[in-house]
């Protein structure tokens, strides 16, 4: 007669009960005893292993003993599993599915003692899909009847658990004030009112010291503690719990709870911070318009014209050659596309040191005493006038490594109060190195040589292309590697052709110093010669 080794699993959903001597798991494994007993004529036997989860919801496979379980299902040690009831094992469908897959592959099979079926008859798994289909039903609508319920509990102003805000503390189905921190959401709600900005009631939190609650963890680690960041303080200020309200989704309901924050009080916050978001909005976009916008030419005389993307809810802005506007059809590879607020910033950091070399004023203009001359440049190079310097500029030149500025005469002549006629023309013209290094999508700016720079990503790519090569000599296939590393075999393919490089590129990969486009994506996309002599004629052209 065939040995049948049977392992118990039973599962409560809640601990309610778990520390009585005999509870919901001792009950269910018990039936299950009996239940094996009875099939001893066929070769059934008991393992002695336990396989309990107390306290954890059906409703997903993340519980330790059914890990447990099937770890000892795909070694093969277990031949029939026991249940109470299904739902024992699991209340969904879809991991239902991914256990059978598991179980069929260890040709293992279950039973539930309560409903008369096994899985290793066709009926069985036809009657188990029906009893499930019923289970997630029920599960699904348990958890309506949950969200039902606390959206109707805060409607009558209940606190429905989470972690309580600062300056509270949980109180059954309500919050008591914590009074110490109270005091600290109170000083911060006035210091708004005195300052009308977050960036200065940052500041004065600091300064008096002012921090978040401290947590001890179930590990016994103590996190909170710190000083309070903007995000954290719009939170606060914005939290209708301490007027004394609930909040559910977008509704705001009179709360059970006392308020630390008289709700006039709130109520102006509130109409404060959506005034100072509007102004703050408005001010963004004066400060982003494209202030350079006709004043920008490629070497081929074309005009850069303002354009501007949107990448996860932000405003991205560009000065691009207008021939990618006008003609579409074209790629244009010699085309400039240059971020806007990286060019500004260049140019600000140009203007300023040219008003800034030694003599400069001076050098600008005749008759004006030294004195005028270096307040003019002072008010200028204000950390507030980086707009004003942006504004002198009157037309700039680009070409591949090199860009003039012309600045204008005109305006120039108002800020230092003087007379445009009286201006020096050759000191109106600026001329300086530029490159561009592009990194992937991204693409730096500089001014004057472009820095070596070392590609963490290449180097860390050719590393790994070395220790796969190394594991295909030993004898293992691509399939194999990607196994093992979690990646596809494609990607293991493409990154262990990174190991074919001559020793020169390595040596300038390592140093910074291999040409701009000599990137990741370059080599696999490009497929690259392993003959070294002709690797060199193809990257030196990039």
């Amino acid at each position: 007669m065939r040995r049948i080794r049977c392992a118990i699993y039973t599962r409560k959903s809640s601990e309610e009960g778990l520390e009585q001597d005999f509870n919901s798991l001792d009950a269910q494994r018990e039936a299950c005893e009996a239940y094996i007993a009875s099939q001893k004529h066929e070769g059934w036997e008991l393992l002695s292993n336990h396989y309990d989860d107390g306290g954890i919801s059906g409703g997903h496979l993340d519980r330790p003993a059914l890990q447990k379980l099937m770890q000892a299902v795909d070694e093969k040690r277990i031949d029939q599993i026991v249940v109470y009831k299904i739902d024992r094992l699991t209340r969904s469908l879809a991991d239902f599915a991914k256990l059978v897959d598991r179980l069929d592959a260890a040709e293992t099979s279950f039973v539930s003692v309560t409903q008369s079926f096994n899985t290793a008859t066709s009926m069985g798994r036809l009657t188990l899909n029906m009893l499930l289909s019923f289970a997630q039903f029920e599960r699904e609508v348990t958890a309506e009847r949950i969200r039902d319920k606390i959206a109707a509990s805060k409607r009558k102003g209940m606190w429905m658990g989470g972690s309580a805000p600062l300056g509270y503390q949980p109180d059954g189905r309500t919050l008591k004030v914590e009074e110490t921190e109270a005091e600290t959401i109170r000083t911060l709600y006035d210091l708004y009112l005195e300052h009308h900005s977050l960036r200065d009631v940052k500041e004065c939190a600091e300064d008096l010291e002012l921090r978040s609650r401290c947590r001890e963890g179930t590990d016994g680690r103590i996190s909170g503690g710190n000083y309070f960041d903007r995000g954290h303080l719009q939170h606060i200020l914005s939290n209708p719990v301490y007027a004394g309200r609930i909040r559910h989704k977008q509704q705001i309901y009179e709360g059970k709870h006392p308020a630390i924050i008289d709700p006039i009080v709130w109520e102006k916050v509130q109409g404060m911070l959506q005034n100072g978001a509007a102004v703050a909005r408005g001010s963004r976009q004066k400060a982003t318009r494209s202030l350079l916008a006709g004043k920008l030419f490629d070497e081929t005389g074309d005009r850069l014209t303002p354009s501007h993307t949107r990448k996860n809810g932000r405003r991205l802005r560009y000065y691009i050659s207008r021939r990618l506007v006008k003609d579409r059809s074209q790629k244009h590879p010699n085309a400039w596309r240059l971020p806007a607020e990286r060019v500004e910033g260049l140019l600000a950091e140009l203007i300023e040191r040219h008003l800034t070399r030694p003599g400069a004023a001076v050098a600008m203009t005749e008759g004006l005493m030294a004195a005028e001359l270096t307040d003019v440049s002072k008010r200028l190079l204000q950390r507030d006038a980086v707009l004003e310097r942006l504004a002198l500029v009157e037309r700039l030149d680009l070409q591949p490594g090199s860009l003039t500025l012309q600045l204008d005469k005109a305006m120039l002549a108002d800020h230092l109060g003087c007379n445009p006629d009286r201006m020096n023309d050759m000191e109106l013209t600026i001329e300086a190195p530029f490159q561009t290094r592009r990194r992937g999508v991204e693409l730096k700016l500089h001014l004057g040589e472009a820095p070596a720079e070392f590609d963490k990503t290449l180097v860390q790519n050719i590393m790994k292309g070395r220790k796969w090569l190394a594991m295909v000599i030993a004898g293992k296939t691509f399939s194999e590697i990607a196994d093992v590393e979690n990646v596809s075999k494609r990607r293991v393919q493409d990154v262990t052709n990174l190991a074919l490089l001559s020793p020169d590129v390595l040596d300038r990969v390592a140093t910074g110093e291999q040409p701009v486009g000599l990137t990741t994506d370059y080599l696999i996309k490009t497929r690259f010669s392993a003959v070294w002599s002709e690797q060199c004629a193809q990257f030196t052209a990039l």
